[in-house]
């Protein structure tokens, strides 16, 4: 049996009319640009999202970027990310000239170390970036405490979380401002680059609609310096057509996390993900841990077993933020998670058949070393 990581022609089989109409509708007006769909899209998420605004940007990148710049973030000011996450979060900071400062792990959620952040501030600390890694959403009231305490702006990221809910309240409906990403094999995947961002303020949506157009809120009219970030109207037509079944699609990766939870528990030195309550974690990704991750990686992928590492590094020790100052041992709950994590395959189509046969080269593993 083969068993790919992510499985996109599965859903897209599933769900090919609805698409193919949604796409059709805009080739026949052959509005491309910032076209209705993109406009109804937005709207649409922001219903979703339980937030009044949303905007389209090109991908989850730029929504960082923008957000950072709408928040009036620029150079001489820092944001707090957390070391473990994709370079994306910190690499949005850094386009706004802004200096990302990372902020360890909690070993057992992955996520940004909330005992530590108040650590890690300093008078230059403008803006924290709580990520909802894997699709967990982190407990956001204790950091909105934080950051009210220390008039901190927040920005989600929650490109991993659409539609991941704590207390009845979606991921993005928190910050003052949230970035998404649709990259095709979120959650919410678009059939390319696209991305969000959400807020409830309303000169913050201004804000963020020019910087995404060249900084113009209405054409040939350019008071600030922006950038060509727009949401592709065909992108958006797709979301579109996808959006109504993303509840479905979370509800089918939280039941294939629990079943690889009863296959997989007590094998070898494997960590398993934590199971919280259904729909604080929505599963865009299955990840265990091991300290033989490497050679089990090698013997899945020998036997058809797709696997990926989210992440080989963690923020500080990339070439990339070597002018950070940040030496190994820096942050060391990170440090580790990057040496053990490995992702298991997860898609909402995945099939009992598949999920145990994954389990089962696991096991094989563990029982033949």
């Amino acid at each position: 049996m083969n068993v790919p990581f992510v499985d996109l022609r599965a859903q897209y089989r599933s769900i090919r009319n609805e698409v193919l109409a949604n796409i059709q509708q805009v080739l026949e007006k052959c509005n491309f640009v910032l076209g209705e769909e993109v406009r109804q899209f937005e709207e649409e998420f922001a219903a979703y999202c339980g937030v009044r605004f949303a905007i389209g940007v090109a991908n989850g990148t730029d929504a960082i970027h923008l957000a950072v710049r709408a928040a009036g973030i620029g150079p001489g000011d820092e944001c707090l990310v957390p070391a473990n996450t994709f370079i994306a979060t910190a690499l949005g900071v850094s386009y706004a000239g802004a200096r990302p400062v990372p902020v360890d792990a909690d070993a057992r959620t992955f996520l940004m170390d909330l005992a530590k952040l108040e650590k890690a501030l300093t008078p230059k600390t403008k803006a924290v970036i709580p990520v909802h890694l894997y699709g967990r959403i982190m407990d956001m009231e204790p950091l909105l405490e934080l950051a009210r305490k220390h008039n901190l702006v927040v920005i989600e990221d929650a490109a991993q979380a659409h539609g991941a809910a704590i207390r009845d309240r979606k991921a993005g409906s928190f910050g003052t401002l949230a970035c998404f990403s649709f990259y095709p094999g979120k959650n919410l995947g678009a059939y390319g680059d696209a991305g969000l961002v959400a807020t409830n303020d309303p000169d913050l949506k201004a804000r963020v609609e020019a910087l995404r157009n060249y900084g113009s809120p209405q054409k040939y009219h350019h008071p600030i310096i922006g950038f060509n970030s727009r949401l592709d109207t065909l992108q958006a037509a797709v979301l579109r057509a996808k959006l109504p079944h993303i509840d479905a699609y979370n509800a089918a990766r939280y039941e294939s996390a629990v079943k690889y939870d009863r296959m997989l528990e007590g094998i070898g030195d494997l960590v398993l993900p934590q199971i919280p309550a259904r729909r604080s974690h929505i599963f865009h990704l299955y990840v265990i841990r091991t300290k033989r991750r490497d050679a089990l990686q090698q013997y899945l992928g020998r036997e058809e077993v797709g696997t990926l590492i989210h992440y080989p590094k963690p923020i500080h020790l990339h070439g990339a933020y070597e002018h950070l100052g940040y030496k190994e041992g820096a942050f060391p709950a990170a440090e580790q998670l990057s040496k053990e994590v490995l992702s298991l395959p997860m898609f909402p189509e995945i099939t009992d058949e598949q999920l145990g046969f994954v389990a089962e080269k696991i096991r094989e593993f563990f029982k033949g070393r």
